[in-house]
């Protein structure tokens, strides 16, 4: 089909002589023209729904990624920060923490089907690797909860000795690691036995928590106000070692495999790489201003990573360490994810309150030159997560 589209378009431009035919500058570039918009690959549909956690908008925004048109806002309580999904259950759960509640959307009628109480205060949440359950983070009181997803009933309590930062788990399920801010204390839990295991000292104020990708025998910990990523013993709690960075380390992004972290922050214009095999860091990769937020495409295997005070997204191939490309996104860009499929990258823009799609056939390796943007969809105000689930 491309070549006979091709073809007609260079014979309507082209020259003729003595039975020749010369093609002139406009016959080639309309040729080529017409060999890239036919041949290009068509665009799939996600058959699904992104779920856009809107903080100021106290609600969700459903966005249908057939028609990447947004279908319904679904109102709130109270502020969402946190949105994740349940394939198994079909099932999309949001947390607002000022109002201490967990809620459960139907991603078939874009409507809240449950909702609980939990606290006064949350952090932070993660899905069991069963799905059976959530395990939620609660600030006021310092707890660990379990809520089990059947009944959607908190049915273990863990206190914890200090207000929680964030939350990891190992992904058998039977270790959790807390970190504690400002109390500079990092707890290991046993979730099967329901019960601190142990509370290590660690640093200054911390944030970012996660057990190693690879194993799950290491945990890293982000010390922000040091700049220094921790590495510790997941059995032990024992600190193996104390990674200088040239960042503040606030965010974390785990290669496809586990075998790398990438991790940007303040001060620096690059992303650093720690091995979490060997425990240390091996390089740093520039990529665009102020790096934040990052996600990791699979096939092929790109991280994005987001600019919030340029607007834009800097494209980075993993093999390579190289940025291959940038694209403008909207005003401050601060989160990433993935479609299942690895067909899309969604990039909140927390400012501008839209949702960015960078198409993944579309970004074609050129030295950093900028690539086209897919679509813009407006979500909200102040949206900061987003999660996908097929329907």
């Amino acid at each position: 089909m491309c070549p006979a589209v091709s073809d007609l378009l260079v014979r309507r431009f082209a020259l003729h002589y003595n039975n020749l035919l010369v093609l002139s500058r406009r016959a080639l570039a309309v040729s080529s023209l017409a060999f890239l918009a036919g041949c290009r690959p068509k665009a799939s549909a996600f058959p699904g729904y992104a779920f856009v956690a809107n903080e100021e908008g106290q609600g969700l925004a459903a966005v249908d990624l057939t028609r990447f048109t947004l279908s319904r806002r679904i109102p709130l309580e109270a502020g969402p920060t946190a949105v994740l999904v349940s394939p198994a259950r079909k099932a999309v759960y949001a947390l607002t923490p000022t109002s201490g509640t967990i809620h459960e959307i139907d991603p078939a009628r874009l409507a809240v089907r449950r909702r609980v109480h939990l606290a006064r205060t949350l952090t932070a949440m993660r899905l069991a690797s069963d799905e059976s359950a959530l395990w939620v983070a609660s600030s006021d009181p310092p707890q660990l909860v379990r809520l089990g997803l059947e009944q959607f009933q908190a049915d273990v309590r863990i206190q914890l000795p200090a207000p929680p930062a964030d939350l990891d788990l190992t992904a058998d399920g039977q270790l959790g690691a807390v970190s504690h801010g400002a109390a500079g204390l990092v707890s290991l839990l046993d979730l099967k036995a329901g019960r601190v295991r142990q509370t290590v000292p660690v640093g200054d104020d911390l944030e970012t928590v996660r057990f190693s990708r690879t194993d799950y025998k290491t945990v890293l910990v982000a010390d922000v106000g040091r700049r220094i990523v921790s590495v510790l013993e997941a059995s032990t709690g024992a600190v193996i070692t104390n990674l200088a960075m040239a960042l503040k380390p606030e965010h974390f992004c785990f290669k496809s495999d586990g075998g790398e972290l990438f991790v940007t922050g303040d001060g620096l214009d690059a992303v650093a790489i720690i091995n979490t095999q060997y425990t240390q860091v091996t390089e740093t990769a520039l990529a665009g201003r102020a790096p934040g937020a990052m996600a990791v495409s699979r096939r092929p295997e790109y991280l994005f990573v987001t600019n919030p005070p340029s607007g834009d997204v800097t494209i980075l191939d993993v093999e390579t360490r190289k940025a291959i490309a940038v694209v403008s996104v909207g005003a401050e860009p601060g989160f990433v994810a993935m479609t299942p499929d690895d067909q899309y990258a969604l990039i909140l823009n927390r400012r501008s309150g839209t949702m960015a799609v960078i198409r993944l056939a579309l970004v074609v390796p050129r030295r950093a030159r900028e690539a086209p943007l897919f679509t813009t969809i407006p979500v909200g105000s102040k949206p900061v997560s987003a999660a996908v689930i097929a329907v």
